[in-house]
């Protein structure tokens, strides 16, 4: 197993442990209290935890190398991940906002509002230092799973926080104006929370289902194979029909190049040879595929939007081509 490798499941186990001990103690608390915003913690906390264990299973799964059945790899074992995880958090927030009503509709007093105050405090450190570090890693390994939980974890972040302040306006209001009716502010919070989680499932699956539909890479990273395919010319003539998507952290990216008729197979694969060195450098766990063909300065259809060769050659070369070859008028 390589560092990167190691540091991606040691985090990953780092969530699990994190959210297996916080998923306790918000329900504990939460049922001493009778309070819906904590318990509805408990449940994020619990989604949390279903994430954390998937995100663990897919870090170690995408990981494996290519095989007879699965000759791209297992990256896309992340998006599965991410994409289930989204799934999760969706029915965890549906779930939430159905207790909140309830308890609108049948307020109860809370007990305990101090513990439910601390608990909530302890969550949001807790979950603010993993989420870095998975936030971290995640990047750095362009691990699609981690930065999933990372996200799930930096929700509950904001959710504990909203939880916190409306048991402490509870507990004030208590205090300061005993007469007056605070106790919704308790579901109001859990509603609050599930909103939050909605936007975060939502942002999620976008990002996660997007390279199961094979989407190609972003912009910024397409145009930087365009301009390193660009700066080798004049050597080749042109290039066409590059195609990129990503599965977990693996990218595969292919193309096709145009090149000098007259040149030999040894220079042309060297050629292959260096620019996928550069794009494997570049991109790190990417498949390069590259097809040569001759350019006979038919520029025309696909070969248009990458012609690389200057407007005078292209009509010199367009002159000397066999005449079948040339496209009959219609």
């Amino acid at each position: 197993m390589n560092k990167m490798q190691r540091r991606k499941e040691n985090v990953a186990l780092l969530s699990v442990i994190s959210n297996s001990l916080l998923v306790v103690i918000k329900l504990v608390v939460g049922f001493l209290s009778g309070s819906v915003s904590i318990i509805s913690e408990s449940i994020h906390s619990a989604v949390d935890l279903v994430a954390a264990i998937i995100a663990m299973f897919s870090v170690k799964t995408s990981s494996i190398p290519a095989d007879r059945k699965h000759p791209f790899g297992h990256g896309k074992f992340e998006n599965m991940s991410g994409t289930i995880e989204a799934l999760l958090i969706f029915i965890a927030a549906s779930w939430i906002i159905f207790e909140a009503i309830k308890k609108i509709m049948n307020p109860q007093s809370i007990e305990y509002v101090g513990w439910g105050v601390g608990v909530m405090l302890v969550s949001a450190l807790v979950n603010v230092g993993v989420s870095k570090m998975l936030f971290k890693v995640g990047r750095e390994t362009d691990s699609i799973a981690l930065e999933a939980d990372a996200w799930h974890l930096r929700t509950d972040v904001y959710t504990s926080a909203g939880v916190m302040i409306s048991l402490a306006l509870i507990w004030m209001g208590d205090q300061l104006f005993p007469d007056v009716e605070l106790a919704w502010l308790d579901p109001a919070a859990a509603i609050g929370v599930a909103l939050l989680i909605f936007k975060a499932a939502y942002d999620l699956t976008m990002r996660s289902a997007k390279d199961l539909l094979d989407v190609q890479l972003p912009v910024e990273e397409v145009a930087w194979v365009r301009r390193l395919i660009m700066g080798h010319r004049p050597v080749i003539h042109g290039f066409h029909q590059l195609r990129t998507r990503k599965a977990g952290n693996f990218r595969f990216i292919e193309f096709h190049l145009k090149m000098e008729p007259q040149m030999t197979v040894e220079t042309s694969h060297r050629i292959t040879e260096e620019l996928t060195e550069k794009i494997e450098s570049h991109f790190p766990q990417s498949s390069v595929i590259i097809h040569i063909e001759p350019c006979d300065g038919d520029c025309e259809g696909k070969c248009l939007d990458g012609c690389l060769l200057p407007e005078e050659a292209r009509r010199k070369v367009t002159k000397n081509i066999s005449p079948y070859k040339r496209r009959k008028p219609t």
